[in-house]
């Protein structure tokens, strides 16, 4: 591989050191320090869209105790010669994560976050045994560092330590603090083994900003990251000169995530081109601001998979790097009677809604409007018009990736509320090969669920594997048989009997029946049943999609293979 390309990589002086492909993003500290005078900038963005390396990247050019003119030779930032001089270096910083600060209990994620701000006063363990430092402030960091510090100490730590940095370097810290929502949303949840301590955790938050940001004297600036701002909490109330920049925003809006130019860029230098398609396909289409942009996290790993093996497919590189929680809320809410609009979302269609980026965790999915809120917020629904302002707008799902974690929020909650009584009178339609009873339990299921036009095989495969989970049959989906994979195969161990079936989408109403006959020609050319040695009765299924109906036809039965 002739480029390196940093995978899950969110350091950037890491990254810059290893000689890894960086996508420059330097012009953010130009228009963070010269074009503004806020005292406290927040962006929020969803996750995996680049505030932590962007972060990473600010406290390395501001940090006086780095060298770093030879990290950022090279990048746009370092054109800006004067600025350079005024800004590299020269600055304080303390810089905090809240990421980890998380708990299935209040106690354990206090415990994680004094685990956190220990770590950040190793990180400058030189502050307690300076002469500048007042002999109390002395005190209370060796407590916050040996994870011992009383709840006042902890809650009151942010500005400790500024303070601490100020008097040591005879000039006002700057502060970064990184996720500074996640303890939040984390104790927001409710968890199966856990306890509700939203109201507990969201005072501390408080305590540590509040202290921190409002009339600091030692705080020169902060930036703080999150994925929503906080409304009523008050968590940055009175603090002078505090800007938020969300996903509605247009200022910083290139900032955080991937320009089409970038990705382009990045695909010549790996030699994959030709794959722009694809990569629009499953990761473009988020709107920030007035700026469409691509996923960073997963235009990085699909390039990486195919810097390695060229013939990669696309996959879902987001689904198991962020909760999709809220996806399966809005699918199951049938009092906001949300149903319709999902099916107009999953045919690629626009809904108009009433969004905010002002939010609260605790309340987040008690109205229809904060549950579609957070879907923006969180990057799982974006604007449909780069152009359309105000709080009414039309939102649509951003690209193929994101709409295949909505099909499987749908599957998986018509798993968890199938009506069993027709699951019983498909398997006994199914058993008895009695074609039109199979093909009206199929159909009837199908309008328990949420469904649309635009639904591929895959879909339909997950549907039915559904359908038949929990019944006390063995279900196996696409596994190899014969000389290829049946999308269902279902066997009966006690009576020795299997049904093999395979699902094919129509494109109209008029071809079910041809598509049926394509899938009991594919069965019987790729010889599904030859290996099910034992069975006194296989039935083979081909069953047509389209849209909410099904149409099924069988094949016939093997005795005694």
């Amino acid at each position: 591989m002739s480029v390196r390309i940093p995978v899950g990589y969110e350091c950037f002086e890491e990254i810059r050191k290893k000689g890894s492909y960086y996508v420059d993003k330097t012009e953010l500290l130009w228009e963070l320090l010269h074009d503004t005078e806020n005292k406290v900038t927040l962006f929020t963005r969803p996750r995996r869209f680049g505030k932590t390396l962007n972060m990473s990247m600010i406290q390395s050019f501001l940090d006086v105790r780095r060298t770093s003119a030879g990290l950022f030779g090279g990048l746009e930032i370092a054109k800006h010669n004067e600025f350079c001089n005024e800004w590299m270096n020269t600055r304080p910083v303390i810089s905090i994560t809240l990421k980890d600060a998380e708990g299935l209990t209040f106690q354990s994620a206090f415990d994680m976050l004094k685990t956190t701000v220990a770590e950040v006063c190793q990180s400058v363990s030189f502050l307690e045994n300076n002469d500048a430092v007042d002999v109390y402030d002395a005190e209370v960091f060796r407590r916050l560092r040996g994870s011992c510090a009383s709840d006042a100490e902890v809650k009151g730590s942010l500005r400790t330590l500024t303070r601490m940095m100020a008097v040591t370097y005879g000039r006002p810290c700057v502060l970064l603090v990184d996720e500074y929502d996640v303890p939040l949303a984390k104790a927001a949840a409710e968890k199966e083994c856990g306890e509700y301590y939203y109201p507990q955790m969201l005072e501390v938050v408080r305590a540590m900003m509040s202290s921190a940001l409002k009339t600091n004297e030692y705080l020169d600036f902060a930036v703080v990251t999150g994925c929503l701002r906080m409304a009523k909490e008050s968590i940055f109330t009175g603090v002078n000169n505090f800007a938020s920049y969300s996903v509605f925003d247009e200022e910083f809006s290139r900032y955080f995530g991937f320009t089409q130019d970038e990705v382009d860029a990045l695909l010549d230098a790996v030699g994959v081109v030709d794959k722009r398609g694809t990569f629009a396909d499953w990761y473009d289409g988020y709107v920030f601001g007035r700026e469409r942009v691509y996923c960073p996290w997963d235009v990085v790993s699909y390039a990486a998979a195919l810097a390695k093996q060229p013939d990669a497919k696309p996959k879902n590189y987001w689904r198991n790097s962020s909760g999709n929680g809220v996806v399966r809320d809005l699918a199951a809410r049938a009092d906001f009677g949300v149903r319709r609009k999902l099916e107009t979302l999953l045919n690629g269609d626009a809904v108009t809604q009433m969004v905010s980026d002002q939010l609260t965790y605790d309340t987040l999915y008690r109205t229809e409007d904060g549950l579609w809120s957070t879907l923006v917020m969180t990057g799982y629904l974006t604007k449909s018009n780069p152009y359309e302002d105000g709080n009414l707008v039309a939102l649509r799902i951003p690209n193929k990736e994101v709409a295949g974690i909505f099909e499987e929020a749908v599957v998986s909650l018509f798993r968890e509320t199938l009506n069993t009584d027709r699951q019983q009178i498909l398997m006994s339609a199914l058993w008895a090969k009695d074609e039109r009873g199979a093909s009206e339990a199929i159909s009837d299921l199908l309008w328990d669920t949420i469904s649309y036009h635009d639904y591929g095989e895959d879909y339909y495969h997950a549907f039915l594997a559904g359908v038949f989970v929990g019944m006390g049959y063995e279900v196996e989906s696409n596994k190899e048989h014969g000389l290829g994979r049946p999308d269902i195969l279902l066997t009966d161990h006690r009576n020795r009997r299997a049904l093999i079936i395979e699902a094919k989408r129509s494109t109209s109403e008029k071809h079910m029946e041809r598509d049926c006959a394509k899938a009991l020609s594919q069965i019987a050319d790729t010889k599904y049943a030859d290996d099910l040695c034992g069975y006194r009765q296989v039935i083979c299924y081909g069953v047509a999609f389209y849209q909410k109906s099904a149409l099924v036809r069988v094949q016939g039965d093997a005795d005694g293979l």
